[in-house]
């Protein structure tokens, strides 16, 4: 996996920082997803047919679903915060402030209110897989979203790696094994990209790049971690290294004026990494995972999103602008969401503490039903009052958007034993699809 970090580092309050970044790939420590994607859908003659593509925006930290999508003007000041709520293009839709561009577009867009299944957890973990960290889990653990839509729909349209993911605090392929573990490479943008300690000024001498791959092989089998290489595992690397990825990592490349419209006022935090994110999926990739921003507002919860939340409201609408323009829009997903969601309380410190009750979901396009919200909170915002939605059911609407039907879909843990994508009644959410 090559990782291209995307801007500065967020830390939280358990002390731990993540640094936001794009990961690119799937290369395991043992193994290769990508060559396996490549034999299997070479031996079956698979069809080239139109692909559908995820896009998550993770934001980590958990952010404040009352200051965001469920303005509560009704509430006492404690409770409703410094912001106010507008109209949007919809009749009787109503959302915070601070997103003028999304609302004007809100018939492209759709937002959860009620979604529960979250857990008081720093972690992506249940966002990913629909599940608990620390319930118990089944052989080998449970994959995430990502590495499921890898391993099932394949390689990307034109040979790009399927699963482009988050993966600092990312929970893995769980019982899908080392083909869909990530090989983590790491480097600040473009131009320091590395490969298993190959910088770009050497990805355009293939023949070095192979020699390289070679020493890496002979390593690993020495560990007894892979078995060897053939066709696939050299096609993979074409893959990893093609002009076609590359290119997409290269905002130089991309249209000025497009460009123009992920730009922030000065001091705001840079989203030029959705503008990447739109441009890895045109270049193929079926799942992409964007974490952006720090959103462990404990303290001057409004200071931080009055810089924050007009940055994002730029960058979602230009990301879902430009999908549109490029008639991607309808094949592809984007969701965002955080960890949990924050207090109905101000506390003393202008702050929102951990909220796991209840947070907001955002979502648009991938064919699903928008210009809506769905769900509603009590009158504080910290409780489902109607319509609760599972992270699972979410899930589930991600997978029916690329195809994966979770009443039917099930993959063998490492005890050989069958699991479904999601529990017994959580599918698609029915006013989305």
């Amino acid at each position: 996996m090559l990782k291209i970090n995307t801007d500065q580092t967020g830390i939280h309050c358990d002390g731990l920082s993540r640094r936001n970044f794009l990961q690119i790939g799937s290369l395991a420590m043992g193994g290769m997803a990508l060559p396996q994607l490549l034999r299997a859908e070479a031996e079956a003659g698979a069809a080239a047919q139109r692909q559908k593509s995820v896009i998550m925006i993770f934001l980590g930290g958990g952010p404040s679903h009352l200051d965001m999508w469920d303005i509560k003007e009704d509430a006492p000041l404690e409770y409703r915060g410094e912001f106010n709520a507008i109209s949007t293009s919809v009749p009787g839709v109503r959302i915070g402030e601070h997103f003028p561009k999304l609302a004007k577009m809100w018939d492209k867009c759709a937002a959860i209110r009620s979604t529960i299944g979250q857990a008081n957890d720093h972690n992506s973990f249940h966002c990913m897989t629909g599940r608990q960290r620390r319930s118990p889990q089944p052989s080998g653990g449970w994959p995430s979203i990502s590495s499921v839509v890898a391993k099932m729909e394949g390689e990307g349209l034109h040979g790009t790696p399927p699963n482009i993911a988050l993966s600092n605090r990312d929970s893995g392929p769980g019982f899908l094994g080392t083909p869909y573990q990530p090989f983590s490479p790491s480097g600040k943008g473009k131009q320091d990209l590395t490969l298993n300690g190959l910088t770009t000024d050497r990805l355009g001498d293939r023949r070095q790049l192979l020699d390289s791959f070679d020493q890496f092989r002979r390593d690993v089998d020495n560990r007894k971690q892979m078995a060897g290489l053939d066709k696939f595992n050299e096609q993979a690397f074409g893959v990893i290294t093609s002009n076609r990825l590359l290119d997409a990592l290269d905002l130089k490349k991309e249209d000025p004026r497009r460009l123009a419209k992920y730009e922030v006022p000065m001091g705001y935090r840079d989203v030029k990494s959705f503008c990447t994110a739109r441009r890895i999926v045109e270049a193929g990739a079926r799942f992409v995972t964007l974490s952006w921003g720090s959103w462990d507002t404990h303290s001057k919860n409004f200071v931080t999103l009055r810089k924050q939340l007009p940055a994002l409201d730029i960058g979602l609408s230009a990301l879902i602008s430009d999908l549109g323009e490029t008639g991607r829009l309808e094949d592809t997903s984007i969701v965002m969401w955080g960890e949990f969601g924050r207090t109905p309380r101000v506390n003393g410190n202008v702050g929102r503490d951990h909220w796991p009750r209840v947070m907001g979901t955002f979502l648009a396009g991938g064919g699903m039903n928008t210009g809506q919200i769905i769900g509603q909170t009590d009158r504080t915002g910290g409780e489902a009052s109607e319509r609760p939605i599972h992270i699972q059911e979410v899930l589930a609407t991600l997978y029916h958007n690329v195809g994966i039907d979770v009443a039917k879909a099930q993959l063998s843990d490492l005890n050989g034993r069958p699991q479904y994508l999601t529990d017994a009644g959580r599918g698609p959410i029915k006013e989305l699809i």
